[in-house]
């Protein structure tokens, strides 16, 4: 049986030497001392106040809190002889709040930024290399919401890491400032009789205004969030410049052949009265369509298939279905697959009406069904048994053939009393849903379209601007095709035996994105980007970015294979005017290199309301000027999509420090079918390339219960509310833009994110774990110098240990951040803080920080590796919480000081740590060896925990601890922990008691003495445990026990590491306390 009664301050005063060293590990940091509360006067409380080492950072119940416990009743107005060494502990001191006071603070914080316009020094400083994030522009038309917040809170993250890599981070904000949501807005604010006296240029005045205002509103919030940008150089796409830009790209893709005019149908908006691109659709769940299965006579067979339809003739009809009856005036065709086989049936016997079983959807059999003598039908062969169910009818199979012998057969159209031919279509005609048999519109469809051409069918849309019939309708001129004209036409069909059967359909249906109303497909004239020039080109460039997630690869690849051809006119005054001229009788358009260049001249220098209110004579180009008379200005203006796509050459291809490509786009998931593809189109158009190395997407942001925010479910959560706090700020505390950023840097947002009341509450209690470690770290140092330094190989080895786990948790963190994997970051900082920190090293390193005496060697030691966590955390999470990061910085006992000499005076200006290879090394054996160590602690608290339930102590420091192992080298490392050379590795200070004695063997006599025991497993060795209470008496100054109290005639209320610290601790300068 062996036990070492060590006394620490023996072993601190063999070392005084050490301990009085002037050596400094240049490598582990670099100080100067001085006080930054000179610099910085105005953030800081030029004087120290003291605390109790409770209020800077929690530990376990079991730890003694004698130092400070008995140094805060001194400081309280305990009677003097109590308090007589309270001098001598040493308790941290700093001005650093444990309280944010985020609504104070950080506007405080981000002052001094800007008055010291601390980005743009930090990037002039930088000579890394350019790194360059290319922001998308969010719609200047109203507030942020949590989406925008999310989009831009990472892009900051990602600037801020790269500028503490040494890059030349260049951020331009943007705003999209044209389209039809603003000219909404707009014209909501107006009376009638101000809308009556709206002219064109008034109009876009006002627009101009409005987006410029929301766009000072949205940058104020930006700034907020703590994110840094050019923000006296924002890009807006209503500027000249910009617009001139634009007409550029324009220019260049007209040119080139990939611009053209046609007459097609495009996704039409009656309630906007303009063209939308499919960025622009919305597809809501719930819609439900007025289907019908209508029916089409057919008056001959096609020639060269004589007899055999002949024995059905004339009462044989095609059946189709469609979910547009509306369209039906504009049939010119139906279509058919060449190889899908079809079978003409007899109608027998039906049933009466049958309500469907779901809410207001029914069925409605057609008039044609109820005729004694019924007619044929031509259905896809594969169908005919659900539509007998379907239907509630009877039909035999008379006959069989292919959709190849249809072709050229000819049928009579229901409302126009023409004949139609029936074409073979594409592989868009399936069995999966219908007749097998299509109803073609070429003014209706795309599908339709492209079939049409085929055939040379007319392009027939009987359809206004407001979705109402035309004359060429007919009897139903006049009438909503998605309200009373649809009724009409289904009405009409019946009246004319040729409804077989109307039903209610629910599925997708486009709807404007802005208005939230149906949208039409119509056929008009309009602008196209033809993406078939172009399509493999940018097929192939999706292949060399990189995508993250990778799947998003998948996604954009899949959109840009399948698009169709571009819409980019709009029917809209605020916007970028197609630079295109009319001939006033042919109607031919103008549009040339010497039309578009003087265009965008004039648009550079006066802005694009120089197209309103110019002549067409000052319009055109002195070649075309005698013939001005001959010609008109075309009034529609480019698609917003077109606006924002062209960002890349209107801002990085114009604006110093910027590069194309650039490095990083990051937007939400919707943007590959917006942002990313038409900046990709663009580009690849003109320049033959992408405009983005990297593409970067992130989720929507959904409530706690996972649902979409919406005003009418009341869950929406609003980031200004986060920041400064709601009208009941019970229920919406103020949590400041940290607390923000923290959730951003917490969720996976790759997917859909949530966000809630529970949600930011854990976040707070988070960051308040994390300030208290910064403040610990602050308040421990408070009278630290670099001169005080501790070299590597001097450290204790729980020293060592230390900054080798500081070491991998940055190097870590630094992973985290170059693949973008924040949530790791933020579960790392998470249980390093908590768990390794806090619970751990801190914890054991009170009793040498406190009472182990101020110039004594483990303290300064253990200040060496205090100082060394605190500048690595402070950096590495400034990215995530910039604000909280500055605070501390602002807040440190002493100066930074950068490779090159000069004084970080700003946390961004000093760097990433630096990979520290020596910290790295820690020998294997030793990090298995301190692994099993710490999980001994674990063990050893569990029968203290034990013995405090069972009354024999009370603080951990009255216990005494034994330990057994059969496993002799563990035994021999413990037992030298026991007779450690310094306090720091002292087993009984790692435990937190007073003793430890390591047991060679177990006898009866000493396990039956041993009140509280228990055997474990640590790792792969077998341990003993037991516990009793501490040999000695209780030491005044630092709570443990040991014999030596009682020994020292002028301190006999002292052991005997307390004793030799008074002896030579010097007497303080009072300390001032708020």
């Amino acid at each position: 049986m062996a036990m070492m009664q060590s006394s620490p301050c023996r072993v601190l005063s063999q070392r005084a030497g050490s301990s009085l060293r002037k050596t400094t590990s240049v490598d582990l940091i670099y100080f100067r001392e001085s006080s930054s509360v000179k610099v910085f006067s105005f953030l800081n409380i030029a004087r120290y106040s003291s605390y109790s080492g409770e209020e800077f950072v929690g530990s376990s119940k079991r730890r003694s809190r004698g130092p400070v416990m008995a140094a805060k009743k001194a400081s309280q107005g305990q009677n003097e002889e109590e308090g007589r060494y309270k001098h001598t502990v040493d308790l941290p001191k700093t001005t650093f709040g444990m309280r944010a006071n985020a609504l104070v603070r950080e506007p405080e914080i981000q002052k001094l930024w800007d008055d010291h316009q601390v980005f743009k020094r930090v990037v002039d400083k930088n000579d890394g290399g350019n790194f360059v994030l290319h922001d998308g522009p969010p719609y200047a038309n109203g507030d942020l919401h949590m989406g925008h917040a999310l989009n831009k809170i990472l892009k900051d993250i990602i600037n801020r890491y790269k500028l503490l890599q040494n890059y030349k981070v260049h951020f331009v904000p943007g705003w999209d400032c044209h389209g039809l949501p603003i000219e909404l807005k707009v014209l909501q604010s107006l009376d009638q009789d101000a809308r009556k006296d709206l002219t064109p240029l008034k109009l876009r005045a006002k627009a101009a205004k409005f987006a410029k205002a929301t766009v000072k509103t949205q940058m104020s919030s930006f700034q907020r969030y703590g994110v840094w940008a050019d923000w006296n150089n924002p890009y807006l796409t209503l500027d000249p410049k910009y617009e001139a830009a634009q007409i550029d790209v324009f220019g260049e893709m007209a040119l080139k052949g990939h611009i053209y005019r046609g007459r097609k149908p495009v996704h039409w908006s009656p309630s906007s009265r303009t063209a939308l691109a499919e960025a622009e659709l919305d597809y809501p769940e719930g819609h439900i369509s007025r289907s019908i299965y209508a029916l089409f006579r057919i008056v001959s067979a096609a020639s060269s298939k004589d007899g055999l339809l002949e024995e059905f003739l004339p009462d044989l009809c095609l059946a189709i279905w469609t979910t547009t009856p509306w369209t039906i005036p504009a049939n010119a065709a139906v279509a058919v697959h060449a190889k899908l086989q079809y079978a003409v049936v007899e109608a027998k016997s039906f049933l009466e009406d049958v309500p469907l079983s779901a809410g207001n959807k029914r069925k409605r059999l057609g008039n044609v069904l109820k005729e004694p003598k019924k007619p044929f039908l031509i259905v896809a062969y594969d169908l005919v048994p659900t539509l007998e169910a379907k239907w509630g009818i009877k039909l035999i199979i008379k006959k069989t053939l292919l959709g190849s012998d249809l072709e050229n057969c000819r049928y009579v159209h229901p409302i126009k009393n023409r004949e139609c031919p029936v074409v073979i279509g594409g592989d868009y005609i399936t069995t999966e849903s219908g007749t097998g048999l299509v109803h073609t519109a070429p003014g209706h469809g795309q599908e339709d379209y492209m079939t049409g051409l085929k055939y040379g069918l007319p392009i027939c849309s009987p359809v206004d601007d407001d979705g109402k019939f035309t004359e060429e309708a007919g009897q139903f001129t006049g009438l909503d095709v998605l309200g009373d004209g649809n009724i009409a036409v289904v009405k009409y069909l019946d009246e004319k035996m040729s409804i077989i059967m109307e039903e209610s359909y629910e599925h997708k249906y486009p709807y404007d994105w802005r208005t939230k109303k149906p949208t039409i497909f119509r056929a008009t004239e309009q602008w196209f980007a033809s993406v078939e020039g172009f399509r493999q080109a940018a097929m192939d460039a999706i292949g060399h970015v990189k995508w993250i997630p990778a799947q998003a690869e998948n996604r954009i690849s899949a959109m840009t294979s399948s698009r169709s051809d571009w819409c980019i006119s709009r029917q809209r005054t605020w916007g970028l005017p197609i630079p295109v001229f009319y001939h006033v009788t042919s109607k031919e358009p103008l549009m040339n290199k010497e039309t578009i260049d003087h265009i965008k001249s004039i648009i550079a220098q006066k802005g694009s309301d120089a197209w309103w209110y110019m002549t067409v004579e000052d319009l055109l180009p002195d070649k075309y000027r005698d013939k001005a008379s001959e010609y008109e200005k075309g009034t529609d203006t480019m698609d917003v999509w077109f606006d924002s796509g062209s960002s890349w050459a209107a801002v990085l291809g114009e604006r110093d420090g910027l590069t194309f490509p650039a490095d990083l786009y990051l937007e939400g998931t919707d943007q590959h079918r917006g942002w990313f593809q038409s900046s990709l189109l663009t580009s690849i158009a003109t320049k033959g390339k992408a405009p983005y190395s990297s593409v970067m997407t992130h989720g929507f942001v959904l409530d706690e219960k996972g649902l979409k925010m919406s005003k009418s479910l009341g869950n929406v959560v609003d980031p200004r509310t986060i920041i400064e706090g709601g009208k009941n700020q019970k229920e919406s505390p103020v949590y400041g833009a940290d607390i923000l950023r923290l959730w951003v840097s917490s969720v996976d947002y790759t997917g859909d994110v949530m966000i809630g009341p529970q949600v930011l509450r854990q976040m707070s209690d988070i960051y308040r774990k994390l300030r208290g470690t910064l403040r610990y770290l602050l308040g421990n140092l408070h009278d630290w110098k670099v001169e005080n330094a501790v070299s590597y190989h001097e450290l204790p080895m729980i020293d060592r240990h230390a900054l080798f786990q500081l070491e991998n948790v940055v190097k870590n963190i630094r992973d985290g951040y170059e693949n973008y994997h924040f949530f790791k970051i933020f579960q790392i900082i998470q249980r390093f803080v908590i768990v390794d920190l806090s619970n751990f090293y801190f914890d054991v390193a009170k009793d040498r920080l406190y009472v182990g005496g101020m110039t004594s060697f483990t303290r300064r030691s253990c200040q060496t590796v205090l100082a060394a966590h605190l500048l690595s955390l402070a950096r590495v999470i400034a990215p995530i919480l910039p604000h909280l990061a500055e605070d501390v910085w602002q807040n440190l006992p002493f100066q930074y000081a950068v490779n090159d000499g000069s004084i970080a005076d700003f946390v961004f200006e000093s760097k990433w740590p630096a990979l520290n290879e020596e910290w790295l090394a820690f020998p294997v054996e030793e990090i298995d060896f301190w692994g099993k160590v710490l999980e001994l602690r674990n063990e050893v608290n569990k029968v203290l925990e034990v013995a405090r339930s069972g009354k024999l102590i009370g603080s951990s420091l009255e216990a005494k601890v034994y330990l057994h192992t059969s496993d002799a080298r563990l035994a021999s490392r413990l037992l030298g922990m026991c007779s450690a050379r310094n306090d720091a590795d002292a087993l009984h200070h790692i435990f937190l008691t007073s003793q430890v004695e390591v047991v060679l063997s177990l006898g009866n006599e000493l396990v039956q003495n041993i009140p509280y025991t228990g055997e474990y497993m640590v790792q792969e060795d077998r341990v003993w445990i037991g516990v009793s209470r501490a040999d000695g008496s209780k030491c005044e100054r630092c709570w443990n026990y040991s014999p030596k109290v009682g020994f020292f005639v002028e301190h006999p209320t002292l052991c005997g590491r307390c004793f030799d610290v008074v002896g030579i601790q010097p007497a303080p300068a009072t300390a001032a306390v708020s």
